[in-house]
């Protein structure tokens, strides 16, 4: 018999589930995450903390659930609106102002960018229509737009900006691929046009995003939910 391993990564903790095919549980496992608070409307963790944590609380489901690895047929993560830095060489690119590159991830209830979302708001662009009218601070582009505007030092080590969901299936998989989940709720990709979907470029032109796109730093293979990427890379087995 085969068996699947759900993860959920909260704001204070993953979580991960061994489950029968049909969706029976067989003993779950939870592992805290550390988050750093610097100042009110800030809170940031750690991509390699949050990754550390989902490792052991994957192993510890699974020893508890008496299953052996090798039956194991898959795993598939869901995460909190984070955002995830990395450099060219997947190192943590901090996202704060004391330069502590342990800390790259800004959480989803990090609400430092209100002033930039309040700046798209008002531009009333058409992607605004799909995501309810109104964008959040909480949303992928107007923490890159604060970013950029307030940490130029890590605008400019950044290589690669990841939802972080999407992080996780890259760092078990090592293929850099986006959910059409992710991007359509979270960074205004536009999910619906054509084959494919496609990004706004005249919405990301308008607020200063575009040559991060072209330059390879926002999500460009987007996948349909629950496609498979493959089987997990030896580091992350």
């Amino acid at each position: 018999m085969r068996f699947v391993i759900g993860v959920d990564v909260g704001t204070g903790s993953a979580r991960a589930g061994v489950f029968t095919p049909e969706g029976t549980l067989l003993a779950t496992a939870v592992r805290e995450i550390e988050t750093l608070v610097e100042r009110p409307g800030h809170a940031e963790q750690s991509s390699d903390g949050i990754w550390r944590s989902v490792c052991e609380a994957v192993r510890a489901a699974v020893s508890m659930s008496g299953v052996d690895a090798s039956a194991i047929a898959g795993i598939s993560f869901d995460a909190t609106c984070s955002l995830v830095v990395l450099d060219s060489a997947d190192r943590p690119v901090a996202t704060n102002e004391a330069g502590n590159d342990h800390f790259n991830v800004l959480l989803w209830m990090d609400h430092r960018a209100i002033a930039e979302a309040e700046r798209i708001n008002a531009g009333q662009y058409d992607v605004l229509k799909y995501v309810g009218g109104r964008i959040s601070p909480e949303m992928e582009t107007p923490k890159l737009c604060w970013l950029r505007d307030n940490l130029p030092a890590c605008w400019a080590r950044a290589a690669r900006f990841y939802d972080l969901a999407d992080f996780l299936t890259y760092r078990a998989s090592g293929i850099q691929a986006a959910s059409l989940c992710t991007t359509v709720c979270k960074w205004t990709f536009l999910g619906h046009e054509g084959p494919t979907g496609a990004w706004d470029e005249r919405y990301l032109e308008a607020i200063g995003l575009l040559e991060a796109l072209r330059a390879g730093k926002l999500p460009t293979d987007i996948r349909p939910m629950g496609a498979p990427l493959g089987p997990l890379t030896p580091s992350a087995a």
